[in-house]
C-alpha cells in the first residue's frame, strides 16, 4: 500500500490533481479488464499486467497502477476511466 505521507505529495502528471487510493471494487474491475485483455492505457495500448492497487485522480477520470509498492505516474500509462 502506498504510504499516506507519500500519497499526500503525489499528483497526476497530466492534470496536477491529487490522487487517492482506488476502492477494492475499482481495483477488481480494472484487474478483471486486464485479465480479459480489454484494458487500454492513455496511448491506446493494451495493459497486460494487473496491479496490486491503483491511484485515482480527484475527478475520477484517470487511474495509475501501483506495482511492487511503486506508483507508475507516467501520463502515457494512465488508464482513462
Amino acid at each position: 500500500m502506498v504510504d499516506s505521507t507519500l500519497l499526500a505529495i503525489l499528483c497526476c502528471p497530466e492534470t496536477r490533481q491529487s490522487l487517492t487510493v482506488a476502492s477494492a471494487d475499482v481495483v477488481s474491475r480494472l484487474n478483471g479488464s486486464v485479465a480479459a485483455g480489454s484494458l487500454k492505457n492513455a496511448l491506446g495500448e493494451a495493459v497486460t499486467e494487473a496491479a496490486e492497487e491503483y491511484l485515482v485522480t480527484e475527478d475520477g477520470t484517470r487511474a495509475y497502477a501501483v506495482r511492487s509498492g511503486i506508483p507508475v505516474l507516467l501520463a502515457d500509462e494512465a488508464i482513462l476511466l
